[in-house]
């Protein structure tokens, strides 16, 4: 998973988009020619009656690449030396080849790389690419090409301009002939001489060729106008000339059976310059000659324009194909992520896009960048956020691992401890405190819960061992208890009866003097032995002080276990209740005396204080009753001592 996201987030379509840059370079190249030729074919047949067409004149095309397997960076290195260092002019298309496959290499020697240091381990996090010494030389050597190929251009450009200004000057020198009719027969050795220095003379500017073309076949057609030569000399030329250029229209219409369309066109221009270079066929040949050259070409660059056609329209759909990818992984990412899972299966999607982008080929050149720069940045914001979750949630499991190894040693701590009850309690609530402590590894996960839970097991087997006879007894007062409630329970269908209330408070007692019950059971005994003790009572009339005073007394047993001094400090705070109350019953009474209850109002306020003073009366006596069964209760333990 990591390895994959580091991959993208590392460059894994760097190798794509160095490609796509060397084919948009080889693209801009070729649809400049079959621009240049487009013009030329419009030109020409705007001026049909004109011996050769007008074209761009071009730098001749470099010669194919032999294409070489290379398989290690050093071997590419050292033919990019080879090339820097040597004193031929370097080859574009072998130095782009060169290029791409060193940075293919780079990429794949890379990823080998990071899978070894992930699969020894490592921490994608802490990954660091090491410096490439390869890369480096490969990058120096490379600027030293670039900087030939710019003295080269230069170079090239400054031969254009010299090889202008030649050519215009044998054109004026044309020209002198040509306004000298008298002369031209004398001149005419001067004049071929002339022709034939212009056709050793190659390229020159291409925003010039066409205009300097015209004025050099124009004079050149005026002085064989002029030309006084005898009838077998003109007619041998043109029938040289003719052969030369008849063997041209039928390697142009042979080119038409070439496959590789790049190829044919190329070759088709340089027999266009051997075109132009062959002087005139005879007048009423001309016209014929260059349309049939003309329809040759025509086929062959109507092949090379349907070639790129169909190429944009490839580069369209394979645009339109990565721009719903875009959108799928823009999509995706927008997504929710409540957890982990939902982040291994987003992964798992943006990488079966990433497989798919890279079996479509390129977009058209403008877009192709943007729109590669654009699937890019929505990997990198899910892959960005999704290690931002990793990383957060990392160091929450650090944080709940403290949590629960801190837990662990409190358990260990009480695992040998006798104190059944408390230490109970304690490893309970320490097990309610796991459950509310997040995830951790589930390796360390599990070693952290199986000591915990050995702890556990350990004090709870030794109580469970040690407590054995508790359980039996507390067996037994649940039984013994269920009895009195059934005999509650046969009290209360009963009609009332004189002694009906003794023997209920007989059974309550009895129920009180039995001890505990299992814990499991106590909830459910308790609710139905006040469910037929309320019954009885309300059939009998019995009070609710009464009831509370005997709920009072029931709770005495238990307080009496926690020792004498428990029972005097009850005795205590109800004396003090007990005085209290007696000079609030005072205080009220002596109020009364001073109210005239003539008023309505006042009459009111007495009945009021009257109902407070009634209930402070029998507040007073059941605080009375509580301290009598106090000392009822430690008179029975005096006696018992």
């Amino acid at each position: 998973m990591n390895s994959q996201e580091n991959a993208l987030e590392k460059g894994q379509f760097a190798e794509e988009q160095a490609a796509a840059e060397t084919v948009a370079e080889v693209q801009n190249t070729q649809e400049a020619v079959a621009e240049a030729t487009a013009e030329e074919v419009v030109e020409t047949e705007e001026k049909a009656v004109e011996e050769t067409p007008e074209v761009v004149e071009e730098t001749p095309a470099e010669e194919p690449v032999e294409k070489k397997i290379y398989t290690s960076k050093q071997e590419v290195l050292d033919r990019i030396k080879e090339i820097a260092h040597s004193d031929e002019a370097p080859a574009k298309d072998e130095v782009d080849l060169l290029k791409t496959v060193f940075y293919k290499l780079h990429i794949a020697e890379r990823e080998q790389q990071l899978k070894e240091y992930l699969d020894g381990g490592g921490d994608p996090e802490k990954y660091q690419v090491r410096p490439d010494d390869l890369e480096e030389m490969f990058k120096v050597e490379m600027n030293v090409i670039k900087e030939k190929r710019a003295k080269v251009f230069q170079a090239q450009e400054a031969e254009k301009q010299e090889n202008l200004q030649r050519k215009l000057e044998i054109i004026e020198k044309i020209k002198s002939m040509v306004t000298s009719p008298d002369e031209a027969n004398k001149s005419y050795k001067e004049f071929k001489a002339l022709q034939e220095e212009w056709r050793e003379i190659k390229a020159v500017p291409a925003e010039k060729a066409n205009e300097l073309w015209r004025n050099y076949q124009l004079y050149v057609e005026q002085f064989y106008d002029l030309l006084k030569l005898n009838n077998e000399a003109r007619e041998y030329d043109f029938k040289k000339n003719l052969e030369l250029k008849t063997k041209l229209c039928e390697a142009a219409e042979k080119l038409a059976e070439e496959s590789d369309v790049i190829s044919a066109f190329h070759q088709l221009q340089e027999l266009h310059q051997q075109y132009r270079e062959i002087g005139p066929v005879a007048k009423d040949l001309r016209e014929e000659m260059w349309q049939r050259f003309k329809a040759a070409s025509t086929v062959i660059n109507k092949r090379h324009q349907q070639h790129f056609e169909g190429l944009r329209a490839r580069e369209e759909e394979n645009l339109q194909k990565k721009t719903e990818l875009c959108e799928k992984v823009e999509a995706i990412a927008q997504e929710e992520n409540k957890g982990a899972g939902d982040w291994e299966k987003h992964t798992k999607q943006i990488i079966e896009l990433q497989n798919e982008w890279k079996t479509i080929g390129f977009a058209p050149q403008k877009m192709n960048v943007k729109i590669f720069e654009r699937f890019r940045a929505a990997c990198d914001d899910f892959f960005t956020r999704k290690a931002a979750y990793f990383k957060t949630m990392k160091e929450q499991f650090a944080q709940n691992a403290e949590k629960k190894r801190a837990l662990v040693e409190k358990a260990k701590e009480l695992q040998d401890s006798t104190d059944w009850k408390a230490t109970s309690d304690k490893f309970i609530a320490l097990q309610k405190e796991w459950k509310t402590i997040g995830l951790v590894p589930k390796k360390l996960g599990d070693q952290l819960w199986n000591d915990f839970l050995a702890a556990c097991n350990k004090f709870f087997e030794a109580r469970n061992a040690a407590t054995a006879g508790t359980r039996t007894e507390e067996r037994a007062n649940l039984e013994a208890k269920r009895a009195v409630i059934a005999q509650l329970k046969e009290l209360s269908e009963q009609e009332a009866a004189e002694g009906l209330q003794e023997k209920v408070q007989e059974l309550v007692e009895q129920y009180n003097q039995i001890g505990h019950v299992p814990y499991k059971e106590k909830d459910k005994l308790y609710k139905e032995y006040r469910e037929v003790l309320d019954k009885l009572y309300k059939d009998l009339n019995i009070s609710a002080a009464h009831r509370r005073l005997d709920n009072f007394k029931s709770s005495l047993k238990n307080m009496a276990k926690r020792g004498e001094e428990a029972l005097d400090n009850e005795r205590t705070r109800l004396m003090r209740r007990y005085e209290q109350m007696k000079q609030e019953i005072q205080t009220y009474e002596n109020n009364l005396g001073f109210l005239n209850a003539a008023s309505k109002k006042g009459s009111s306020l007495i009945d009021e204080m009257n109902r407070k003073v009634q209930k402070l009366k029998d507040d007073l006596q059941l605080t009375y009753d509580k301290i009598k069964a106090i000392d009822e209760e430690n008179r029975k333990a005096a006696e018992e001592v």
